[in-house]
């Protein structure tokens, strides 16, 4: 049998030109999520954050995707559905392809690396993920196998207890179940929602009715944890490059009771710079040592941010954002440089021989 060789993730050709100091980032956005209007307002916020030549793919409801001219993207473009005057735009083996003139030939985009900033389901569920890789296509992002696991609450509380990092007791139901609440408040949750949405704080066994049918229109499936009043949540963004990981600052957000949709729907536009917060040697290391564990060579080729809880001199995970909210690039001193750093060192898979040899052993042992 040929021996497995390591090649690049996205092929021998795309390498070379990855390699380029000034990349062109396909920036994919929308999708069908109940996240696609934020997912609208993050990657426009890009064009104020990053210095590269940007290509912009509108990923619509309906899943058919368009080429978006950069100088005249907004928000109203989207809403107002005038963006169906722009070019469809299709997948093919190694990028994105639209048609050409009359009786022309089909015409390939030029870019070097997508950026998955479809928040929610198609872009955080996997779903993108899964079909970027199948295509061959380079893209920053979490892979198939880490957007299963942060996408969804139920998984994420497993995978991070089995790195040991520590989580907030929970329960987990599904709909048609009884649901128990053994004490109040409580913090109910869809299970596979981000952006705060569908999310309720239970005070008595009256409001939780309410709060299940709320979280029911968006998910099937709900975690219920203990509402802790005045706890302190701590915000640290990351990557790595090469094998070593690369923090942002630690910022402590500004919320009310939480952060509800409203307010986090402020950053997914946000590019103003972030305050750093210093919890002293021991807590910082702590939650610096959590996001590692956490972001492990599960989440290689993407930037993640991971939300704490900090509660008696203890770290506990409140969630992964796999895809945060403008790439939370108000959480880092040189975006723009690092947001480069990893777009050039994707990760890499192995290459699976396809020989044939068993069936051609199989046909000589029939005489054929």
């Amino acid at each position: 049998m040929s021996e497995q060789k390591n090649i690049p993730y996205f092929g021998k050709k795309i390498l070379s030109k990855i390699k380029l100091k000034n990349l062109k980032i396909a920036i994919v956005f929308g999708g069908m999520s109940f996240e696609h209007e934020i997912s609208i307002v993050s990657s426009i916020a890009m064009k104020d954050v990053l210095k590269n030549e940007l290509i912009y793919l509108f990923l619509d409801a309906s899943r058919n995707l368009y080429h978006i001219p950069t100088d005249i993207i907004k928000s109203k473009l989207f809403s107002s559905g005038d963006y169906k005057k722009y070019d469809n735009v299709y997948f093919q083996k190694g990028g994105f392809y639209k048609k050409g003139g009359f009786l022309s030939k089909e015409k390939s985009i030029d870019f070097d690396v997508v950026l998955n900033l479809s928040h929610g389901g198609d872009g955080e569920d996997g779903i993108l993920s899964s079909v970027l890789d199948f295509y061959d296509i380079p893209f920053i992002a979490p892979r198939t196998e880490a957007c299963v696991v942060s996408s969804n609450k139920f998984l994420t509380k497993g995978y991070a207890s089995s790195v040991g990092v520590n989580t907030l007791d929970y329960k987990y139901f599904t709909k048609g179940e009884k649901v128990i609440v053994d004490s109040f408040p409580a913090i109910l949750k869809p299970v596979k929602l981000g952006s705060s949405i569908g999310v309720t704080i239970v005070k008595s066994q009256e409001e939780l009715e309410y709060a299940l049918d709320v979280a029911y229109e968006f998910d099937n499936a709900v975690i219920i944890e203990p509402f802790i009043s005045g706890v302190k949540e701590y915000n640290l963004a990351g990557t790595k490059v090469n094998g070593e990981f690369r923090f942002s600052i630690i910022e402590e957000p500004q919320k009310a009771e939480f952060l509800d949709f409203d307010k986090k729907y402020l950053d997914f536009s946000r590019t103003s710079k972030a305050m750093a917060v210093d919890l002293g040697e021991k807590l910082n290391n702590e939650i610096k040592e959590s996001f590692k564990r956490l972001y492990n060579n599960l989440f290689e080729g993407s930037i993640i941010r991971c939300d704490f809880f900090v509660i008696d001199d203890k770290v506990y995970l409140n969630e992964i954002n796999s895809i945060p909210g403008s790439m939370a690039n108000y959480l880092f001193e040189d975006f723009n440089s690092l947001f480069n750093e990893v777009a050039k060192n994707l990760p890499v898979k192995k290459h699976i021989p396809v020989t044939y040899e068993y069936v051609n052993k199989i046909q000589a042992s029939k005489g054929k």
